[in-house]
C-alpha cells in the first residue's frame, strides 16, 4: 500500500514490549488548520498534550483538547484482551496492552500498530482528515493464512474455507471501545466535574455538546454506540512531572462502540467538529495516503538532483536521483507545522506553527523555517502566502515575535523576525523569480531598512559610528536566546550581537540586490552593507578564536563561545575574510559541534548545563546555557561547505538525523537535546526550523554536489 511513502521508522517487540522505550517514543500528526493528535507507542498519556483530537475551538490557535483516547478491548468469548494501556498515579501501569504489540511502524507519517494475539493479528491505525477537523481511529483484524476466501465469499471476503473444506466466518470477534473526551485549552490540565457536555446519540451517531464551545460528532464504522458518564481521574504524565508542572488528568468517558471484527474489514470510530464527516474508513484511509504521496510527489522536482542527460536514470521524474528515505520523511514532517492563517484582506493566508505542543507561530521561527518547510519542498504558493501575510503586521520596521490571535495586539519584542524575513524572500525569489511579488513588497521592505537606520522600538537602531545594530535594554530579551524566567532575562545580550548584525550586514546586501533587479537606486543599501561589512571587524577577535558574542554591552565586549557566530558564515552574504570565516567554524566545531547541532554554550564556560533537566526555573534559566539546538546543525553544515567546498562531506554532518527520526517525536525533529552525550532529546518534540533547517541545508549541498 502506498510503496512510495517512507517506512523505515519500525519497532518489534524489544521496544514496544519494553514501557521506558515505548513511551519515550511518541507520533505526531497535523492537519493543516493547527488542530493535531499525539501519543505514545504505548498508547499511554505521558503529556498534558496528548490526546487524538486537538483542535482550534477557537481559530486560528485556540486549541483544546476535546477527544483524548479511545481504548480498545478485543472481546473472544469468555476473554477480554486490553489493545491498551494507562498509566496511574502511584506508578501502576493497568492494562499492559502494549506486550501484545508485535510491532509498530510509521507508514509515512501515519501511526500503525500490529497486536498479535495467538494465531489473530489486529492491526490498527489513526489519522487525521487533510484540512478538516477530524480524526480516524481503525481496526482490522488480518485475514489467517491458512484460510483462503472463498469464491463468493459474502461481504469483505467474510467467509473461508479451512484446510479440512469446512466453510464458517471468522469475524466472530469483536471490540469494545472506551471513548474518553475532554473540553479544556491543551496547556492547562483539569479537575473532573470541570464540564458537563450535553450527550446522545442521534441517528446512530452520538453527539457530544459543549455549549458556546463546540459539537463532536462520533461515527462508528463497523459498530454501534452505547452511552456512559463516567470521570476517570488520576492519569498521571511523567512528561508533565519533569517539567515541574501538574502531573495529574481526568478525562470523561461518555461512551463504549462495540465493534464487529471480521478478517480483513477495516471498523473504527470518527470523531469530527464537523457534521459531515464520512465514515467511510477505507475511503478516508485513502485520501489521507494519497495526501502523503502527493506531498512527496511535489517535492521531487525540487529535490531531485536537476535532471541531466549525463546522470545515470533513477527512480524519479524526468531521471532525476530521489532523495534518502529520511527526507521524504522530512517532507512530510515539514507538512505538520504549516497551517492557514487567514487574516484581512487576505482570506488564504498561512503562517507556521513553531513547534508541538506547546508553540504558536512565531515571526522569528516562520521567517527561519520557511526555505526549508516550503521551497525545499516545491511549495512556492505557501511561501508566497507566507510572506504577504507577515506583510500586512509589519509596524515600525519589526515583525511581530508572537503573531497575534483573533482580536489580541501582536508583541514585535524580537530585533531578528525582521532579518530574517529578508532572508525569507531573498531566498523566495531567487527559487520563483517572482518578480511580481518582489514589486509589491519592497516598499515594505524599504520602510523597514529605514526604521533600522534611523531607530525603532527596544533602542533597536544603527550605530552611525560603526554602521552596526544595536539592540536591548533592561528587562527584555530580543534575540532567539530569549529565555526570560519572572523578571529575569537569562541572556539579555544588550548591545550589538553578533548574528544580528551578519543578518543585518546580509538584509542591506539582499536590499541592494532588490533594488537592482527592480530598476530601484541601489547606492544608499550599498554604502551601508560596506559600512556595516567594515563595522563587523569590530567582532574579530584578536587571539584568533573566532568572533565576540556582543559588542559594546554594559560589561564591554563579549568573548563568550556561543553560536551565533556561525551565521556570519552560513548566511549568502558574509561579512568576513575567509581566513576569518575558517576559524569561526574551527572554533565551532571544536566547542560546540555535536551529532545533532550545535550547543549553544561552551562546555568550558562556567554557566554550562550538560543536562536540561528539572522544574520551570531550572529549565528556562538553562535553556542557551548548553543545550544542543538541532536547527543549528543545517546552518553549520553550510558554513562548512563556504570554507571547504566539500558539499558531499558538508551534507554528511547531516546524516545523523536519520537516526534521531527514530527517537522521540518519531519521523520529526526535536526543538533541543542535552548538551551532553547521549544528547537525550528534550524540549518540543517536533519543531519547525528544526526540521527546516536540516530539509533546507540538504537541499541546497546536494545541488551543489552536481554542480
Amino acid at each position: 500500500m502506498n510503496d512510495q511513502l517512507p517506512d523505515f521508522i519500525r519497532f518489534g517487540r524489544a521496544i514496544c514490549g519494553d514501557l521506558a522505550q515505548a513511551e519515550r517514543r511518541e507520533w505526531w500528526l497535523g492537519n493543516g488548520l493547527g488542530a493535531y493528535a499525539a501519543g505514545t507507542i504505548a498508547g499511554t498519556l505521558t503529556r498534558r498534550y496528548h490526546g487524538l483530537l486537538i483542535a482550534p475551538v477557537f481559530p486560528p490557535l485556540g486549541r483544546w483538547l476535546v477527544f483524548t483516547k479511545a481504548d480498545a478491548t478485543l472481546l473472544d468469548g469468555d476473554r477480554e484482551i486490553p489493545l491498551f494501556s494507562n498509566r496511574w498515579g502511584g506508578g501502576v501501569v493497568s492494562p499492559e496492552g502494549h506486550v501484545h504489540l508485535e510491532s509498530f511502524h510509521l507508514h509515512g507519517r501515519m501511526p500503525v500498530w500490529r497486536y498479535a494475539l495467538g494465531d489473530r493479528t489486529v492491526e490498527q491505525r489513526i489519522w487525521l482528515e487533510p484540512g478538516a477537523n477530524t480524526v480516524y481511529i481503525a481496526w482490522r483484524l488480518e485475514i489467517p493464512p491458512n484460510l483462503p476466501l472463498a469464491k463468493g465469499g459474502g461481504e469483505a471476503g467474510g467467509i473461508f474455507v479451512s484446510p479440512s473444506g469446512k466453510r464458517g466466518v471468522t469475524g466472530d470477534l469483536s471490540l469494545r471501545v472506551r471513548l474518553l473526551v475532554n473540553a479544556r485549552d491543551h496547556h492547562v490540565g483539569m479537575n473532573p466535574g470541570g464540564f458537563a457536555p450535553q450527550v446522545e446519540i442521534v441517528e446512530q451517531q452520538l453527539h457530544v455538546v459543549c455549549p458556546d464551545r463546540f459539537k463532536l460528532n462520533f461515527q462508528a464504522a463497523g459498530g454501534q454506540f452505547q452511552t456512559e458518564w463516567d470521570w476517570i481521574e488520576n492519569f498521571d504524565l511523567p512528561l508533565e512531572r519533569e517539567r515541574g508542572l501538574p502531573e495529574r488528568d481526568a478525562h470523561l468517558c461518555i461512551g463504549h462502540a462495540l465493534l464487529t471484527l471480521r478478517p480483513g474489514v477495516w471498523v473504527g470510530v470518527v470523531a469530527s467538529l464537523r457534521e459531515e464527516a464520512s465514515a467511510d474508513l477505507d475511503a478516508a484511509l485513502q485520501r489521507f495516503l494519497d495526501h502523503e504521496v502527493a506531498l512527496i510527489e511535489h517535492a521531487r522536482p525540487s529535490l531531485q538532483i536537476p535532471p541531466n542527460p549525463s546522470l545515470p536514470k533513477g527512480d524519479g521524474e524526468a531521471g532525476g536521483i530521489s532523495p534518502p528515505d529520511w527526507i521524504d520523511q522530512l517532507v512530510l514532517a515539514a507538512d505538520s507545522f504549516l497551517f492557514a492563517r487567514p487574516v484581512p484582506a487576505l482570506p488564504d493566508g498561512e503562517s507556521v506553527i513553531a513547534g508541538y505542543p506547546w508553540f504558536g507561530d512565531w515571526g522569528r521561527d516562520t521567517m527561519i523555517a520557511l526555505p526549508g518547510l516550503t521551497l525545499a519542498t516545491g511549495r512556492l504558493d505557501s511561501a508566497r502566502r507566507i510572506l504577504l501575510t507577515f506583510a500586512r503586521f509589519v509596524d515600525q520596521g519589526m515583525l511581530p515575535n508572537v503573531f497575534p490571535g483573533a482580536g489580541e495586539t501582536p508583541d514585535y519584542n524580537t530585533v531578528d523576525a525582521a532579518l530574517w524575513y529578508f532572508e525569507a524572500w531573498r531566498a523566495y525569489v531567487e527559487a520563483s523569480d517572482d518578480q511580481a511579488a518582489l514589486a509589491k513588497v519592497f516598499p515594505v521592505l524599504a520602510e523597514m531598512i529605514d526604521w533600522h537606520v534611523k531607530g525603532t522600538r527596544y533602542r533597536i537602531g544603527m550605530d552611525l559610528a560603526d554602521g552596526l545594530l544595536h539592540a536591548g535594554g533592561p528587562g527584555v530579551q530580543l534575540t532567539w536566546m530569549d529565555a526570560k524566567v519572572g523578571d529575569w532575562v537569562v541572556t539579555p545580550r544588550i548591545g550589538k550581537p553578533v548574528e544580528i548584525n551578519a543578518l543585518w550586514y546580509n538584509a542591506l546586501a539582499i536590499m541592494a540586490d532588490f533594488a537592482e533587479q527592480l530598476g530601484q537606486p541601489s547606492a544608499s543599501y550599498r554604502d551601508l552593507a560596506t559600512q556595516a561589512r567594515q563595522g563587523f571587524r569590530r567582532f574579530i577577535r584578536p587571539d584568533a578564536a573566532g568572533l565576540f558574542d556582543v559588542l559594546d554591552g554594559p560589561s564591554g565586549d563579549d568573548p563568550t563561545v556561543r553560536p551565533n557566530q556561525i551565521f556570519a558564515v552560513s548566511l549568502p552574504h558574509s561579512p568576513l575574510e575567509p581566513e576569518v570565516q575558517q576559524a569561526v567554524v574551527r572554533v565551532c566545531g571544536q566547542e560546540l559541534l555535536t551529532s545533532y547541532g550545535l550547543r549553544s554554550l561552551a562546555p568550558s564556560h562556567p554557566d554550562y548545563r550538560p543536562y536540561y533537566l528539572g522544574g520551570v526555573w531550572e529549565r528556562d534559566g538553562g535553556y542557551h546555557q548548553g543545550p544542543v539546538w538541532a536547527w543549528l546543525l543545517g546552518h553549520y553544515a553550510l558554513a562548512e561547505y563556504r570554507i571547504h567546498g566539500n558539499a558531499a562531506a558538508a551534507q554528511a554532518r547531516l546524516h545523523p538525523v536519520r537516526d534521531h527520526l527514530l527517537d522521540a517525536g518519531l519521523g520529526t525533529v526535536s526543538e533541543i537535546l542535552d548538551g551532553a552525550p547521549p544528547h537525550v532529546p528534550r524540549g518540543a518534540p517536533a519543531q519547525a526550523w528544526s526540521v527546516a533547517c536540516v530539509l533546507e541545508a540538504w537541499w541546497r549541498l546536494e545541488r551543489l554536489k552536481w554542480q
